[in-house]
């Protein structure tokens, strides 16, 4: 079942860049980093990806060299969102998707949805689509939440629909989703800190950003959680909480791009309208990667 291969860990790839350009010697680099690691799939062009910053073209290009580098090693999932139902329904039609388990497809962002309007938007989008559909609600982003309510309402109304990467920060919302959904639906963490709490409630993992960093230690986290070893699980998220804080202090991807840059994976180079780390932010990643041992 497609189900079985979006549990666990799955990361959401951040996209390098030097000197604007997307450096593809350093992404095949960090293909190679989160498989080694043990990450359970990869995402493309999500969020953590700057994928409102690349071009159409650009998008094509790094999902087909995702998909090449990750030679089935582990599935993929692409990411196909817009706040445009019309042009979304369009683009799903010109992606070669043939090599992907799924599509992440965000709560339209902006336009400030009603609860109709997001059920009707992710019912064509499953239409559209040729693989199943992970809907993703995340309202930090997007300026609207999708309740629990909706997502149920999708979950039931097609099989197409088969998860939901929810970053709510609503732990009851959360809740709700995993008591009320259909069997086999999927509900996955779209915060890392909270991953573990989720799957004690029966979630099923986590669309992550801290596994470009340091996949095999977050990895081990997810696993044991997943396993029922939730003593080891809680005890392992707690010594991770200061790096994954830092990935956030001065907004995603730019703590983890200051950190796989530290590494030496990537630069830390991102583009406007965001930022790249400050001073600051850089000096407290290279030291939560040798206090913690994360290289």
């Amino acid at each position: 079942m497609i189900q079985e291969k979006i549990k666990g860990v799955g990361v959401a790839l951040i996209t390098p860049f030097n000197n604007y350009d997307v450096d593809y010697e350093a992404l095949g680099r960090m293909v190679d980093h989160v498989i080694n690691g043990g990450v359970d799939y990869i995402v493309a062009l999500g969020s953590t990806a700057e994928t409102a910053t690349l071009s159409l073209a650009e998008r094509h290009e790094v999902l087909r060299f995702i998909i090449s580098r990750t030679a089935g090693r582990v599935p993929i999932v692409a990411g196909m969102g817009s706040n445009n139902t019309h042009d979304l329904v369009n683009q799903l039609k010109s992606f070669d998707l043939s090599e992907t388990v799924a599509i992440l497809s965000v709560v339209p962002y902006y336009n400030k949805p009603s609860q109709e309007g997001i059920f009707r938007h992710f019912m064509a989008v499953a239409k559209a689509s040729p693989v199943p559909v992970i809907v993703y609600n995340v309202p930090g982003r997007t300026g609207v939440n999708m309740t629990s309510e909706t997502t149920l309402r999708l979950a039931h109304a097609t099989d197409k629909i088969i998860a939901i990467k929810e970053a709510s920060g609503d732990i009851e919302q959360m809740q709700r989703i995993i008591d009320g959904r259909p069997k086999d639906f999927v509900v996955l963490s779209g915060d890392d800190g909270i991953t573990v709490e989720l799957i004690k409630r029966g979630g099923n993992g986590v669309i992550s950003v801290a596994a470009n960093a340091f996949p095999e230690r977050f990895c081990d986290c997810v696993h044991d959680a997943m396993q029922g070893l939730i003593t080891e699980a809680e005890a392992t998220m707690e010594r991770l909480s200061e790096p994954i804080a830092l990935l956030f202090k001065e907004g995603n991807p730019t703590g983890v791009k200051s950190m796989t840059a530290a590494m030496g994976i990537t630069t830390k180079e991102v583009r406007l309208p965001l930022t790249e780390g400050s001073e600051a932010l850089c000096e407290a990643v290279n030291s939560a990667i040798e206090r913690y041992e994360l290289r």
